[in-house]
């Protein structure tokens, strides 16, 4: 391990993480990630809940110097972050996600974490349900629940030693294409850039919780 690398401690504390995570604009280049370890980073990131647990989130990671050439031109106001963090990951919703329905609940009842005929009446209630939802209502449910991922994948680069920053300036509609993805299966909602600060990010103000809670 590098002596740049050995520095970096995953971490367990809830107040680091939450509090210790800032929108990083530069990173220093010469870290890298393994894939190895954003492996176990995605997986973990992957135990965000979603919809029926259909899990609608799928990753891009461009970890090699030739995918953030092609990169950097479709996120032109966020150049920094794209060549010089370790990887950036382009989270995208699957508008086709139902189609692992039968895989998600058969292993879960394999498992022992459902019961068949639970497994049984969520495939033919829940299937067709789906298969008639209205595109932009799958979208609507597959957007909120990649943002929960994303917003988990974030918090657990930080506990492993990491900084992100959430990139929403880039060219959305060009992406998946560019990368040899189906773009109409596959839908963009964001790139999360990560690695090793070279310059820290700024604290940020946050509006009081009596501005922004009612309570009923």
């Amino acid at each position: 391990m590098s002596t740049i690398q050995s520095k970096f401690q995953k971490t367990n504390d809830f107040n680091e993480i939450t509090y210790g995570r800032r929108s990083v604009k530069l990173y220093d280049p010469e870290v890298k990630i393994s894939r190895e370890e954003m492996t176990e980073i995605l997986s973990e990131a992957s135990r965000a809940p979603s919809s029926i647990n259909l899990q609608p989130w799928r990753f891009l990671v461009v970890d090699t110097t030739e995918g953030k050439e092609k990169l950097a031109p479709l996120a032109r106001f966020n150049q920094n972050q794209v060549l010089t963090s370790s990887a950036v990951i382009g989270v995208f919703i699957d508008m086709k996600n139902a189609e692992h329905m039968e895989e998600i609940f058969g292993k879960a009842v394999e498992l022992g974490y459902m019961p068949q005929e639970v497994k049984d009446m969520q495939l033919s209630k829940v299937l067709p349900y789906y298969e008639n939802m209205p595109a932009s209502a799958i979208r609507e449910v597959n957007m909120i629940d990649a943002g929960l991922a994303s917003m988990q994948l974030m918090l657990v680069a930080r506990a492993h030693g990491y900084d992100t920053n959430p990139i929403g300036g880039y060219e959305k509609d060009q992406i998946a294409e560019a990368f040899g993805m189906d773009k109409e299966r596959y839908q963009a909602v964001m790139l999360i850039s990560i690695g090793k600060s070279a310059k820290e990010g700024h604290p940020s103000y946050r509006l009081p919780v009596e501005t922004i809670t009612n309570w009923a």
